[in-house]
């Protein structure tokens, strides 16, 4: 039996890289974080990149990275918050792999990232009303594009990654017998 691939969608600071790295590992799959996939690419920052060349010209690019690592080799996915404005981004995550949305709130956002600098869309006078709004924006098209939506709270990573194996094995996805839980069958979930 082949792999299948996962991919991480959710607001800024929901944890999808944290918790990839580690499901990667428990699953033994390679890791990509679409974002640092493109800072590579670009040889800068997003935010230089997005200040720059603005907003539009990223998602062209965001969505070239996302086509690519989609559909390669059965791999683990974190992508960047706003991958899930493209239709042609949720269209590919949704038919190539299996999704999880991990849904955070935006105050549980904001308190995660309340002192990091490094994320243009919160470089506002605002950022918790941003998150707001970005979350109401979002939510419905993680929704929409999830296979699987975990709630993430409190929870340590540990914890989070042992609820999406769950959720995994109850669709089918992974074998419950593999090691991690973590030999997918080779196929998304019918949804």
């Amino acid at each position: 039996m082949s792999a299948t691939s996962c991919f991480l969608i959710g607001l800024p600071g929901s944890g999808k890289s944290t918790v990839g790295r580690q499901l990667a590992r428990r699953v033994s799959l390679p890791f990509f974080d679409s974002d640092h996939v493109i800072e590579q690419r670009l040889g800068c920052s997003i935010r230089e990149f997005f200040e720059r060349e603005g907003e539009e010209r990223f998602r062209d690019l965001e969505a070239s990275v996302i086509d690519e690592l989609t559909a390669g080799p059965a791999c683990v996915v974190s992508t960047g918050g706003g991958s899930v404005l493209r239709s042609e981004n949720r269209e590919r995550l949704h038919q190539r792999g299996s999704v999880v949305y991990l849904r955070s709130t935006p105050e549980e956002v904001f308190r995660r990232l309340r002192h990091d600098r490094n994320r243009p869309l919160l470089q506002v006078a605002d950022p918790q009303q941003r998150l707001k709004d970005l979350y109401a924006a979002r939510d419905p098209l993680y929704r929409q594009t999830a296979h699987f939506v975990i709630e993430t709270g409190r929870p340590s990573v540990a914890m989070l990654v042992n609820m999406i194996l769950m959720q995994l094995e109850l669709g089918g996805v992974v074998s419950p017998d593999s090691p991690g839980s973590g030999d997918a069958a080779g196929r998304s979930p019918a949804r």
